[in-house]
C-alpha cells in the first residue's frame, strides 16, 4: 500500500491563518482592556468563530496568546473567561508596582545615557498626544511604553521584564483611572508627573527619582480607589467577577 502524501500548508494559507489569529487577538484584547468584555465574562469558541467568521483554530490560538498575557483564564472545566480584576489583591499589586517602579526609576537616574533621555522624552510626548485625543486604550499603551523606556535606561533586564508584566496586568485598572480623571476634569494630572520624573533622571538625582516614582504609584492608588468609591455600579460589577 502506498501512503498518500500529506499536502504541505502553502505560505498563503499560513499567512491567512496568522492574519486570522492577529485579527481575533487584537479585537479581543481591545475589548478586554477597555472593559467592553467584563471581568469574569465567559467566552465560547464556537460563538467567537461565528462572530469572526473563522474556524475555531485561529480563535483557539488567539485565546492561548491572551491567556499567556493574563487577560484570559481557563477554568477547570476547560471553559474560558476574561480574567477577573482582583480588587481584593489590589493592595498587593500596588505594593509590587511601587517596589519595581522605584527600583527601575532609581536605576535609570543612575545609569541613563543621552540616547535613553531622548527615548524617554519621545515616549512622554506620545503619551501627552494620546491624552489630548482622550483615547484611554492608547493612553494606557503609551503610559506603559514611557515607563518601560525608563526601565530600559536602568540596564537591568530582569527588573524591566517584571515591571512591564506588572504594568500590562494593570492596564484595565488604568483604564478606569483615566475615566475617573477625565470625568472629574483632572486631565492635567495625567501629564504633570512624567516631566518631573524625567527631569530627575536627566539630573541623575537618584533620591528624587525614587521619591517621584513612589508618589506616582500612590497617586494612581488613591485615584483608583476614589473612582471605585464614586462608582458603586462598577464596584458591584467588578466584585461579582471575584466570585
Amino acid at each position: 500500500m502506498t501512503d498518500t502524501p500529506i499536502a504541505p500548508i502553502s505560505p498563503v494559507e499560513t499567512r491567512l491563518r496568522g492574519d486570522g489569529v492577529r485579527i481575533v487577538y487584537d479585537q479581543l484584547k481591545t475589548e478586554i482592556l477597555t472593559l467592553a468584555l467584563a471581568p469574569g465574562q465567559h467566552l465560547d469558541e464556537t460563538n467567537l468563530a461565528n462572530r469572526f467568521k473563522m474556524s475555531r483554530s485561529p480563535i483557539r490560538e488567539a485565546i492561548i496568546r491572551l491567556a499567556g498575557e493574563g487577560l484570559l483564564v481557563t477554568l477547570s472545566n476547560r471553559a474560558t473567561q476574561v480574567a477577573p480584576l482582583d480588587l481584593l489583591g489590589f493592595p498587593k499589586y500596588i505594593e509590587a508596582l511601587d517596589l519595581l517602579q522605584r527600583a527601575n526609576t532609581r536605576l535609570a537616574a543612575a545609569h541613563r545615557s543621552d540616547i535613553d533621555i531622548a527615548a524617554i522624552r519621545l515616549r512622554m510626548a506620545e503619551f501627552e498626544a494620546t491624552v489630548r485625543r482622550n483615547d484611554y486604550l492608547e493612553m494606557s499603551e503609551a503610559n506603559l511604553r514611557f515607563h518601560v523606556a525608563i526601565a530600559e535606561a536602568g540596564r537591568n533586564p530582569y527588573l524591566t521584564r517584571e515591571y512591564e508584566r506588572l504594568l500590562s496586568e494593570g492596564r484595565r485598572m488604568l483604564h478606569l483611572h483615566f475615566d475617573y480623571l477625565s470625568r472629574s476634569r483632572d486631565e492635567f494630572l495625567l501629564t504633570d508627573e512624567h516631566p518631573r520624573i524625567l527631569q530627575a533622571i536627566i539630573d541623575r538625582d537618584v533620591e528624587r527619582a525614587d521619591d517621584l516614582a513612589h508618589d506616582h504609584t500612590r497617586q494612581f492608588r488613591d485615584r483608583f480607589l476614589q473612582y471605585m468609591r464614586q462608582n458603586s455600579a462598577s464596584e458591584m460589577r467588578l466584585a461579582r467577577s471575584l466570585s
